[in-house]
């Protein structure tokens, strides 16, 4: 008696969240669980833009953003033609830094629902740790600080300079950063 394909995946989330609540576990899914009706207590990961995770925390679920806009870091970092082969499409450490979690759509009580935001790296083209870890630093400590500091208090630029510290932290540490991140704020061509 299901409508279509949205309903009939409303339907399987509903009864596989059930199962997990009953077994003292939470579902946690993509923001596409939303099609079809959202199961009583999902938590949604809102990766498709911020507009899922908005209509999931209206609706009084947790939502943790993560969209492919600013927060996926396995994606160019610089010009395309001096970086190692990657997914599709291109974030600069500065589009990253200035994603703010909080939707200024939200109420207040509904901002309490926006549990912070993730970076997500796909390794469909990542076939090293050390190939994660450039794709994966600097950018990691750009999605610390949005997530940690109150929106009045993020500044592109004092990070920047604290960066410049954090890199002497990842060559201590071994990490394979990516280096044009550091000294200068670099400028790229984005068309």
């Amino acid at each position: 008696g299901l409508k279509d394909e949205h309903e009939l995946q409303s339907y399987f989330i509903t009864r596989v969240e059930k199962f997990l609540n009953e077994h003292g576990r939470q579902i946690i899914g993509w923001d596409e669980i939303l099609e079809g009706g959202l199961a009583p207590n999902a938590t949604v990961m809102s990766w498709r833009g911020v507009e899922g995770g908005i209509a999931a925390a209206k609706q009084g679920h947790d939502v943790v953003m993560t969209p492919n806009s600013h927060l996926y870091m396995d994606r160019y970092q610089a010009d395309p033609e001096t970086e190692p082969l990657i997914w599709g499409g291109f974030i600069t450490l500065e589009k990253t830094y200035s994603f703010e979690p909080i939707p200024e759509e939200l109420s207040e009580e509904e901002e309490k629902h926006i549990l912070g935001a993730q970076g997500n790296v796909w390794t469909e083209y990542i076939h090293s740790g050390k190939k994660v870890e450039y794709t994966a630093y600097p950018k990691t400590s750009a999605i610390a600080e949005i997530n940690w500091s109150p929106k009045s208090k993020k500044d592109f630029n004092s990070f920047w300079i604290r960066l410049q510290r954090q890199f002497d932290r990842f060559d201590i540490m071994g990490v394979n950063a990516a280096q044009h991140y550091r000294g200068e704020i670099p400028t790229f061509n984005q068309d």
